[in-house]
């Protein structure tokens, strides 16, 4: 497919996922022109055919084909293997997409001289023992998921190349449509209404982040070409336990049915971080950032 280079402005990685579903509705929405990519077919029904290309970020080949005939002002790459515990038994595959796979749209952006690059990163770059965590906190991964997260962020931090930023957000949850995962928030509402009893785990701290926030301060650090690290998350941070609690406050379900349980009882393949949570003014200050509450998010939900 060959789009004009005057329609192009954004290219959009991962635009099957939940977070590349938000980004295109809301460009759709803002009239911006853009391209969204993943790998294999659209799957997102919202995103016109003509706004599609198939991309797999780690075929080198590909991307500086893509980067060659089309011109962007903003990269926004969402695109990643986020399955922690999987990244743990396929280290390979985890950093050929989290790691190659950014390499290549770095290199592409710097040898074509073009726009902006956002990039995606999160809160399990820290070990969890020092949360909340500013920008300038230092970094220690536990994990292949988070090591490959680190790696990626060098690339951009240790480049002569400083048009880019990097946003970190933390537990991205929202509804999209044919997801290849779900997420915690709308698995944990589901099983509520089941009446399931749910063992959750209440000792690890996390500030879950509404979909739609954080699409927003991705297209914001792209179109303000915003430099630099960015915290993105919601405002809050509270246990896995409580999120499910609140999650059956709010529905008024009973949260009779949610038991605590500690994370030393699940043999999690990776190891996670206790406590990280984020402290989000340095994006409140430059980008404007306005997350909504916990409570607000869910009042977005569709039934």
């Amino acid at each position: 497919m060959k789009v004009e280079h005057n329609l192009v402005k954004i290219l959009v990685t991962g635009s099957n996922g939940l977070l590349g579903q938000k980004i295109v509705a809301q460009l759709l929405k803002k009239g911006i022109p853009f391209l969204a990519t993943s790998k294999g077919e659209n799957r997102n029904p919202d995103c016109p055919k003509e706004n599609y290309q198939s991309l797999d970020i780690t075929d080198i080949d590909a991307v500086w084909d893509l980067f060659d005939n089309e011109y962007f002002v903003s990269v926004i790459n969402t695109a990643a293997m986020t399955n922690v515990d999987a990244c743990e038994e396929d280290e390979e595959n985890c950093r050929k997409i989290n790691v190659q796979g950014v390499k290549n749209l770095h290199d592409a952006t710097t040898t074509f001289g073009l726009g902006h690059l956002v990039h995606v990163s999160t809160d399990f770059v820290f070990d969890g023992e020092n949360g909340p965590y500013s920008e300038e906190d230092e970094r220690n991964p536990l994990s292949i998921y988070a090591t490959s997260k680190r790696d990626s962020e060098d690339l951009l931090l240790n480049s002569e190349y400083d048009n880019w930023s990097i946003l970190r957000t933390i537990i991205v949850f929202g509804q999209g449509k044919n997801l290849s995962r779900s997420n915690i928030v709308l698995w944990a509402r589901q099983a509520l209404k089941d009446g399931q009893e749910l063992t959750i785990v209440n000792d690890q701290f996390r500030a879950p982040t509404w979909a739609d926030d954080l699409a927003w301060a991705c297209i914001q650090a792209a179109q303000t070409s915003s430099k630099g690290v960015y915290h993105i998350s919601g405002p809050e941070t509270f246990s896995i336990f409580d999120l499910v609690s609140r999650i059956a406050k709010f529905y008024e379900l009973d949260s009779s049915v949610v038991k605590p349980i500690s994370s030393s009882t699940l043999n999690q393949k990776a190891k996670r971080p206790t406590t990280t949570g984020f402290d989000i003014s340095k994006a409140r200050e430059i980008l404007g950032y306005k997350p909504l509450t916990f409570e607000e998010s869910l009042s977005q939900l569709e039934e």
